[in-house]
């Protein structure tokens, strides 16, 4: 590398980051790109590592080996503290300072409890491999602490799984761990039958998966229903401890909480002095920079910036590689000294997994539903995967899963099994 090539610092190793990464491979800067983990995780299929259908290894590869073949570029593993804009200077924890010329701020985001920060311990949501990893020890615990219960209240208890939030990915953990309990788990107990346990699925809205048509929403709720999951719309949570969550007035008594309801902008957002929306999310131009700064972007689940028609690009996946290549496009086009173009948003299409040949599919006015949005769904999320071991990896689970209704990854991570509440 060069020290009179511009220096490009992109904070994040998520789709965002790694879009913009690669797109700077033949650019001629010196790229850094910084994250707090060594792995990019493949985030759509959180869910199944949590549900202890892939292990982590399945999805997540290291951002080393993503970018091992760009020689303008260089991996720190570290968290950024702070964010001088005005000097152009961005902080690690540990005290490290990195210079940049152009920064690219894709920190991502963590789940919010709109301001109820305290149920975090109660009701842990989805956003990395710690949290799968977390939310699969407590779903297997539950069950553990259910065989050892004299208490037939204690073991309904114990026996009992909310899911806060019918989003997708709320949408896609009831589908999956009612089959578990449903049709891998029975044979593996003797006190108990995991098959009367229930799995319970709260909705503040009027329907699930809202971003979807209404007839996919419905579809998803009749085949939630028809797993066995019970679903409550117009439901709103106001109160999660560890042994009950009380919603639309009813306490409910069970002694496992998971969050899918909401998600916060990670706190560096503050950092730019950018305006912020009520979640943290940053106000860009349309060339994905902040205001008064243009060598500052931000993007992916950090960002707010409106479509063609009003409505603001999803916190998904293909938004933040997008805009990747496009802050990625217009430090490129500084360098030539051409004009830089706006953020265009294509939407490719949006999809959920519901159970064993039940998915919803939405492509603009073009709706999916049945077995053949489950299988387009398992044909993407395979191509998309990043590695070629991971796809045959992933491919081999489920199989195996299809095949037994097992889970091959049915670890305790912990030392020890925790007491009952």
């Amino acid at each position: 590398m060069s020290a009179a090539l511009p220096r490009v610092l992109i904070i994040g190793g998520g789709f965002g980051g790694i879009a913009a990464a690669k797109a700077l491979r033949s650019a001629p800067v010196e790229v850094t790109v910084v994250d707090r983990n060594n792995h990019h995780v493949f985030s759509p299929l959180l869910y199944q590592v949590a549900t202890a259908a892939l292990a982590p290894s399945d999805i997540a590869v290291p951002i080393r080996w993503l970018l091992r073949k760009q020689d303008n570029t260089r991996v720190l593993m570290g968290s950024v503290s702070d964010l001088a804009i005005d000097r152009r200077v961005a902080t690690l924890e540990d005290g490290t300072q990195l210079p940049y010329d152009y920064v690219i701020v894709a920190a991502g985001s963590r789940h919010s409890y709109f301001g109820h920060n305290e149920w975090e311990p109660c009701a842990p949501g989805l956003k990395t491999l710690g949290d799968a990893l977390q939310i699969r020890s407590r779903f297997l615990l539950a069950f553990e602490r259910a065989e050892g219960c004299s208490n037939a209240a204690d073991r309904e208890a114990q026996q009992t799984i909310v899911i806060v939030g019918g989003g997708p990915t709320g949408v896609e953990l009831a589908g999956i761990l009612v089959s578990i309990v449903r049709k891998a788990l029975w044979r593996d107990f003797r006190c108990i039958d995991t098959r009367q346990s229930r799995v319970i699925l709260l909705e503040a809205g009027p329907r699930l998966v809202p971003a979807f048509k209404e007839e996919l929403s419905r579809h998803a709720l009749k085949d939630l229903q028809a797993l066995g999951v019970d679903v409550r719309l117009n439901t709103p949570v106001t109160e999660v401890s560890p042994d009950s969550v009380v919603a639309g007035g009813v306490r409910i008594r069970a002694h496992t909480t998971f969050w899918a309801a909401g998600n916060l902008a990670s706190p560096l957002s503050k950092h730019t002095g950018a305006p912020v929306d009520r979640g943290g999310h940053v106000r860009v131009e349309p060339d994905l920079s902040i205001p008064g700064h243009p060598e500052v972007f931000v993007i992916g689940d950090q960002a707010t910036i409106a479509q063609g028609d009003g409505r603001p690009v999803p916190a998904v996946a293909q938004g933040a590689i997008q805009m990747g290549r496009t802050a990625a496009a217009n430090i490129i086009r500084d360098l030539r000294r051409q004009e830089r173009r706006p953020f265009r948003y294509f939407n490719k299409g949006d999809m959920a997994v519901i159970g064993r040949y039940r998915a919803i599919a939405q492509f603009g006015s073009v709706c999916v539903s049945g077995v053949a949005a489950w299988f387009l769904w398992l044909f993407i999320h395979i191509m998309y995967l990043a590695g070629f071991r991971n796809r045959i990896s992933v491919l081999v689970q489920w199989g195996y899963a299809f095949a037994t209704w097992q889970r091959g990854v049915r670890l305790i991570v912990s030392s020890s099994l925790p007491k009952n509440d």
